[in-house]
């Protein structure tokens, strides 16, 4: 018998082909897209920020789940923002992280057991025969495959980005797959099931003793005010359009302040900037600056969490802004100006292909990078996203006529105004008695994750998998300079 590999690869034009030569050819091609990426790593000077930690926290599981066909929300502009971020090299900026799923016992400092019991239970065809009005399930927030998976995920990173500025191992965190503003403590609303920035707040608020929350999404963040009117350790901030009548959720009027009682320890500490149609690149962008840095000159933060709805740009599909990427991305240069340690999160964007390019850039200036404008040709299937003459990084996205600018200077300065004179109420930044953080606190409770490993050897062993696989493959999980797909 001729001798032979004993192991061939089929290759139906030529017939078994030597495995060495085609290991070969899958390492060039390999190499190539390497080079390429290095390319536009030397051509945009991408490097590690010098002075400060940005840490990415993701898990490519969320990116597989799936609201159904007809529903605005697509978890999928993750994946093409990652494939972004990856073919400009900009994971090679940052400190990269897999980020595990919540745990019950996490997702219930805020949210009631029972909702989590419901949405760890129900299962599509249950939602189809029973209806849920006290968890707010229907049209906006359905039942899918997988839905208490997906919420545990996104949750998950935004309480690992919130632990690594806890323990300083970073100063700016992004997890662009949280954001997810509207989420009560026992029901679901407005595409959001768990309130993932409510969970990462009191990460933060276990070292740090004033969060200052700010939101740029088109939408009110109603379930995150709401959340923190107990508390003045908190002041929430946003942004958004305003129609009690017309406009989801139909709350954040300028008058809305937090709890009606002075007395309430809350009281004041609830910012609302309520905006008109069509609000454009320039009015917003002073707009911001001119509330936010007297906010912060009061209030005093030590963390600040800001939320990056991708709603608020012109074009989008339940927008209502003329918002071009560069000016949204302004806010975020803003904030890092201020050099206060930062949690980045993404929130609604409803054109996917207009959300990866905004948070692809937002992600550029956490690093400090410049980009070139011309999307990379390397980026994973672009032909079916972007048209060839749309793989441009900043598109326009205002001037289009679709909304009007009804914002006029008048109407601004008197919001401006009005902010300024409720931050009057605020006798300085409120006293703080901290209470002692453990000394092994990586924000993680011991306990968990003791159960978490035990869970996860067992699972392993009973696969057949030994211990010193299991290190094997661990090693690399998460490691700098890595984005885990």
């Amino acid at each position: 018998m001729a001798k032979t590999s004993v192991v061939q690869t089929y290759d139906p034009a030529t017939g078994p082909s030597n495995p060495i030569t085609t290991t070969t050819a899958s390492s060039s091609s390999t190499l190539t897209l390497d080079q390429k990426i290095q390319r536009e790593i030397e051509k945009n000077g991408i490097e590690r920020p010098k002075g400060y930690t940005v840490s990415w926290h993701s898990n490519a599981s969320v990116e597989r789940h799936h609201f159904g066909a007809s529903h605005p929300m697509k978890p999928w502009r993750l994946t093409l923002t990652k494939r972004l971020v990856l073919a400009y090299g900009m994971h090679t900026a940052m400190d990269c992280h897999l980020s595990r799923a919540a745990t019950k016992e996490e997702m219930a400092e805020f949210h009631r057991a029972d909702y989590l019991d419901f949405l760890e239970r129900v299962q599509p065809d249950t939602s189809n025969k029973v209806e849920f009005p006290q968890y707010n399930i229907g049209d906006d927030c359905p039942i899918f495959d997988g839905l208490y998976d997906y919420c545990a995920l996104y949750a998950g990173a935004s309480v690992d980005a919130a632990r690594k500025i806890c323990n300083d191992e970073s100063d700016i965190a992004i997890n662009w797959s949280g954001g997810l503003h509207h989420a009560k403590k026992s029901s679901a609303s407005g595409f959001c099931y768990i309130n993932d920035i409510v969970l990462a707040i009191l990460q933060l608020l276990r070292v740090h003793p004033r969060v200052l929350y700010i939101d740029i999404d088109v939408h009110h963040g109603d379930g995150v005010e709401q959340a923190f009117w107990s508390t003045d350790r908190v002041m929430t901030l946003s942004f958004h359009k305003y129609d009690r009548d017309n406009f989801f959720p139909g709350t954040g009027p300028i008058s809305s302040t937090g709890p009606k009682r002075s007395l309430d320890p809350g009281a004041h500490h609830s910012l609302n900037v309520p905006l008109n149609d069509g609000i454009d690149d320039q009015d917003y962008v002073w707009l911001f600056r001119e509330i936010v840095e007297p906010a912060v000159a009061v209030f005093q933060p030590s963390a600040i969490v800001l939320q990056c709805g991708a709603d608020s740009l012109g074009c989008d599909r339940l927008g209502c802004f003329n918002l071009n990427i560069p000016a949204h991305g302004a806010c975020v240069e803003y904030v890092k100006s201020l050099r206060i340690p930062l949690v980045v999160l993404g929130g609604g964007g409803y054109t996917p292909r207009n959300v990866a390019r905004l948070w692809t850039y937002e992600t550029a200036v956490c690093v400090g990078a410049n980009l070139n404008p011309r999307l990379p040709e390397h980026i994973p299937h672009v032909e079916k996203v972007f048209a060839p003459d749309d793989r441009t990084l900043f598109p326009r996205l205002s001037g289009t006529g679709r909304f009007e600018n009804k914002n006029s200077r008048e109407y601004l300065w008197g919001l401006i105004l009005k902010i300024r004179e409720q931050l009057r109420y605020l006798q300085g930044a409120p006293s703080v008695q901290m209470q002692m953080i453990p000394p092994d606190l990586m924000g993680l409770r011991r306990e968990v994750d003791e159960r978490i490993k035990a869970e996860r050897e067992e699972r392993e062993e009973g696969a057949g998998y030994g211990e010193r696989f299991r290190r094997n493959r661990e090693r690399g999980v998460g490691g700098r300079g890595q984005l885990v797909d």
